[in-house]
């Protein structure tokens, strides 16, 4: 158990890709005495960082699922979980924010805010998660943390404030000048775990002592104590960390470090920021809704000696069963004990109690409130709340986005063909956002999920952690169909097959709806269809929003009204009813004009400013708009929306365009209407298939 709630922190690392997430997190790992020896990203030297623990992480340099550890740092325990950058494991970053209570938002000294910080910044907000500032790479060439301190406050609206400024910079970059005491602090032995601090350079002074004016400036409005002490000319540091821990925690203020995690400098600062200014479960409210009373929104109390509330925030399968990541809300949770999943009321035993290590663990026998702890062999979902048999509580799940592309999939071999269905059914345990499905008509698999990375992650898992040897089909679009004007309908649906037959009407209008959700309006009056019967009515209409009529795909907002019908005191059934709106819908949905509807994507993509023409002119291409081209120094971020369709590829054009100097993210921002000229291009394309299939 832990002693202090208070002297707890969990704590999540989030920033843009490539801005050295995980080097950070590898490098507080060897001051934290977690780790005996440092190991790259990339896996260069063979090893790969520690928390990128995946083969395909390890080689592509990129962190794909997020990672739990734990360590001590100055009494104070700290969880903390390493999130992926990339836009396709978005959900990755979101249910890692769900059950934090504070985070480092990592920013790159040369690229500053990047479209994936603005990302990550705002899941922070969505989930209220207080934050430090850390500026890496300070020893890149082009490295500028004032710029990065203005985009701060321009681009992301904080209250930022520089906590240290750095002794020279790129190449020069030898340690950094803390501002609360007025002191140097430089970094010395094979990995900087030897610091020594001492006078603050000449040449730094006037700079120095200009931001520590501002510093004491903006954190005076969180503290009466320091205004005062200011005033009187006896400023203490204690006063000023009071300060800034009480700005920290209300959401209105990020102090900001800077460092190289690389080079080995400033990592530590931030360790004693973490303890210093961010909260302890004790200082988060959370809530949880009371199912035995209307959903009562219930303050937990974070006493480790309350009853049992925790999140399963994270299920992963492993070869010895289920591993599911619990945050513990309040109560404790012991080896043996029986605890109840609210979904469904089933009781639970706690078999094996681990503490996570990356993808190593170590029995424990017990833990209190706000720990992070993960439970062997529990069968649960993403999202699922445990409590005591007296309780019926539910934690509010995470925010869950829709995928927006599919991608068929077949097994080469019937051996194949099993571990792909095993393969198929962890990960949709594991990733909210990775859907399957059967298509009725074509008999193939489907995967869905949020982008290309994403599914071709997927595919290459199921080869070499299953064994299965797949073939993909091309990537398809999650389409929708709409319909653009009120039709109206009236349909008799009758069938004699000897004995009681089948028999129904119903007359009404469908239109488009306004928020592009399904209504369905009843307007029958004098009983002219039996109250029993409209709920399947209803049922029928909605089992064809699922496949429309123009080139199959789900339809969106739709609003049916009924206002006329006629019931058979013999002949008619729930069922007749449900294919008399069947035929209903199949009536009317010709006359309703429907069209096409296509996801377009949010897309940003930064590039060297001597490339701008070219981007520009390669997203007019793919039928794209551009919002805004923002031209910082030497790069140029060019913001659009193109249609998911035309961004195929788009990786490779790209690099050719720019020499493999720029990058882009995506991703989805909402559905619009096809272009005609595409709109038949797809009729054609589709209905090949469907007769080809």
């Amino acid at each position: 158990m832990f002693d202090k709630i208070q002297n707890l922190r969990n704590i999540g690392i989030s920033a843009h890709i490539d801005s050295g997430k995980t080097t950070l997190t590898e490098r507080i790992l060897y001051y934290t005495k977690k780790i005996f020896a440092v190991h790259e990203v990339k896996g260069k030297d063979g090893v790969g960082a520690t928390m990128d623990s995946m083969e395909l992480e390890k080689e592509r340099g990129i962190t794909i699922s997020s990672a739990a550890t734990y360590c001590i740092w100055k009494g104070h325990n700290i969880n903390i979980i390493d999130t992926p950058g990339h836009v396709d494991f978005t959900i990755e970053v979101e249910r890692s924010l769900r059950v934090l209570d504070g985070s480092i938002l990592v920013l790159c000294a040369v690229g500053g805010v990047q479209s994936q910080s603005i990302t990550v910044d705002r899941q922070m907000n969505r989930y209220r998660v207080p934050r430090i500032a850390f500026i890496n790479k300070c020893d890149r060439s082009g490295a500028d943390p004032k710029k990065v301190l203005e985009q701060l406050r321009q681009r992301l609206n904080h209250n930022a404030v520089l906590m240290q400024i750095p002794i020279g910079l790129e190449g020069d970059f030898i340690g950094v000048v803390d501002l609360v005491a007025m002191k140097a602090v430089y970094f010395e032995g094979p990995y900087g775990e030897d610091i020594k601090v001492g006078e603050v350079p000449s040449h730094l002074i006037d700079e120095a002592s200009a931001r520590r004016e501002e510093l004491l400036d903006v954190v005076s409005m969180f503290s009466d104590e320091l205004t005062e002490a200011i005033l009187e000319g006896e400023v203490s540091e204690e006063l000023i960390h009071e300060a800034v821990r009480r700005g920290t925690l209300q959401r209105e203020l990020t102090p900001v470090f800077v460092g190289s995690a690389y080079k080995n400098i400033g990592v530590q600062p931030v360790l004693d920021a973490v303890n210093r200014y961010l909260p302890s479960p004790m200082d988060v409210e959370n809530i949880a809704l009371d199912m035995n009373n209307d959903e009562k929104e219930v303050i937990l109390s974070s006493d480790p000696d309350d009853l049992l509330v925790a999140l399963a925030f994270k299920p992963e399968v492993t070869p010895y069963g289920q591993l599911t990541y619990l945050r513990i809300y309040q109560g404790s949770i012991k080896k043996g004990d029986d605890i109840i999943n609210t979904r469904n009321r089933k009781k639970v035993k706690v078999g094996r109690l681990v503490r996570m290590h990356a993808d190593e663990m170590e029995e424990i026998s017990g833990t209190g409130a706000g720990d992070i702890v993960a439970l062997f062999g529990v069968d649960c979902f993403s999202g699922d709340t445990f409590t005591n048999s007296q309780l019926s509580y539910t934690m509010t799940s995470m925010f869950v986005p829709e995928p927006v592309i599919s991608l068929s999939i077949s097994p080469k071999d019937n051996k194949s063909d099993t571990n792909m269905a095993k393969a198929i059914n962890r990960f949709v345990r594991e990733d909210p956002t990775f859907r399957s499905h059967v298509d009725q008509e074509s008999g193939e698999t489907i995967i869905s999920g949020m982008g290309e990375l994403h599914l071709d992650i997927y595919v290459e898992r199921m080869r070499r952690e299953f064994n299965a040897e797949v073939d993909t089909g091309m990537p398809q679009v999650a389409y929708r169909e709409a319909v653009s004007r009120r039709a109206e309908f009236d349909y008799t649906h009758k069938k004699q097959t000897g004995g009681a037959g089948q028999y129904g009407r119903v007359a009404g209008y469908m239109e488009p709806s306004e928020d592009g959700v399904y209504e369905f309006i009843n307007e029958i009056k004098r009983g002219l269809i039996p109250t029993e019967y409209l709920p399947s009515v209803d049922k029928g209409f909605q089992s064809c929003l699922q496949k429309g009529q123009l080139i199959g795909f789900p339809v969106l907002g739709m609003k049916v009204t009924v206002n006329d019908g006629k019931a058979h005191s013999v002949d008619s059934s729930e069922m007749a009813f449900t294919h008399t709106a069947i035929g209903a819908f199949k009536q009317a949905y010709k006359k309703s004009k429907p069209i096409i509807l296509e996801p377009i994507m949010k897309v940003s993509i930064e590039c060297p400013s001597e490339f701008q023409g070219n981007v520009m002119s390669s997203v007019n291409q793919r039928r794209g708009m551009i919002i805004s081209a923002a031209e910082d120094g030497v790069f140029t971020t060019v913001d659009a929306e193109v249609p998911l369709s035309e961004m195929f590829g788009y990786a490779t054009t790209l690099r050719s365009l720019t020499q493999g100097k720029a990058e882009f993210t995506m991703e989805f921002s909402k559905y619009s209407k096809v272009p005609e000229s595409v709109a038949e291009e797809l009729k054609k394309r589709l209905l090949e298939r469907s007769k080809g299939g």
